[in-house]
This record gives structure tokens, sequence and C-alpha cells, in this order.
């Protein structure tokens, strides 16, 4: 390849990664419905021609941009539910750790997820039927024996939505939080880090009976 192609396409890889990134920071932070392409060119420092030049329209970008998010969100911890060689609290304790540490990166993305699937957004429920990630899991697997074996009264379900539940929930809470001065940024990551170990104990404390 020529030096001069190589280097046209490194810009276009370039110019197209930028142009995600800044429209999944405009998405998170204002929704589909109000954030504007113009938005999206700003925050990429870039000319909005270009954007519809690689995306065509503000639907077709948000759609790649959920579904790469998606899927990053669940590839990304499928080594952890499939493994083997790890008990049912070892991979919650993986799982948690993960999930907390990107979500103190992105702490207003669960409540982008939520207001997307309820403005009627289906990429993200399309994306997850798609993987079907968790009943085709060992963690899926080694919850059914649990049940098969009469360890655990209720459907493996209820364990997932918990760990879910302790992990996500905090962060909806976390603008009143701050905006009533029951904590400040710094005191709500503090507080987030230390639930790394206590979903863990909570959920071995459930498993336990």
């Amino acid at each position: 390849m020529a030096k001069t192609e190589k280097t046209a396409k490194q810009i276009d890889i370039s110019t197209e990664e930028k142009i995600k990134e800044a429209a999944r920071v405009v998405f998170t932070r204002k929704g589909f419905v109000a954030a504007k392409v113009r938005d999206i060119a700003a925050e990429a420092g870039i000319n909005l021609s270009l954007v519809n030049y690689y995306f065509r329209s503000k639907e077709k970008l948000f759609e790649i941009i959920m579904a790469e998010t998606v899927r990053n969100l669940f590839s990304e911890i499928k080594h952890i539910i499939n493994d083997e060689q790890t008990s049912i609290i070892r991979k919650i304790e993986l799982i948690t750790d993960h999930y907390i540490d990107m979500l103190i990166r992105n702490p207003d993305f669960p409540l982008f997820l939520v207001n997307e699937v309820m403005s009627g957004s289906d990429t993200l429920t399309a994306v997850i039927r798609s993987e079907n990630l968790f009943w085709n899991s060992h963690f899926a697997k080694q919850l059914i024996e649990l049940k098969t074996e009469n360890k655990i009264q209720f459907h493996p379900l209820h364990l997932l939505l918990n760990v879910l539940g302790l992990i996500v929930f905090p962060f909806f809470g976390r603008p009143l939080l701050i905006k009533s001065s029951l904590t400040t940024a710094e005191e709500f990551t503090a507080l987030i880090e230390e639930r790394k170990k206590l979903i863990p104990a909570w959920i071995s404390m459930i498993l336990k009976g």
C-alpha cells in the first residue's frame, strides 16, 4: 500500500472513531431525542458535514453506538461467567469489580440506557436477545444446579436482579445525593468502592439462607 493511501485510511479510521466517541458523550448527556448532529460535531471538533458523510443520520449513528456499547458490556464478562473453575461468589466478585469500575468512569450511563429503553428504543433489547448471554453461561448452570439440589428456594434470575440492582441503583441516586449535599462526588465514589466487597458478601449470605 502506498504511503498516501495508508495515511488516508488512518485518517478515515481516526475521524470515524472520533465521531463515535463524541456521540457516546452527547447521547449519554442528552439522550437520543435531545441530541443534535451539530452537538456531536462540536464535541468531536469537526465539520458537521463529516458526521453526515460517515454515518448518514443521527439514527444510524445512535444504532451503531448502542449496539457497540451493549456488546462491549457483555463481551467483557463472557470469560468470567463461563469460567468453569470459579465459584458463584468469585464470579460475582469479578462481575461487581468490573461493572463498578466501568460505572465510576461513566456514572450517567445507567440513566442513559433506561431512558432509551423507556423511549421505545429496541436496540438494547435486540442485542440482549441475540447474545442470550445469561442462560447460555456456566454461571446460569451453577445457579440451576443449586436450585435443583434444593440449596436455594428461588428462581435463579432473582440473584441476577439482586446483583444488578446493588451495582446499578446507587448511580440513579447519585445526582440527588450530591445535589442535596448528602455526599460529595468523591465520597460517593468511595462508598461505591466499598460495595466491591459488600455486594459479594451480601449475596453469599442470601445463598447460605
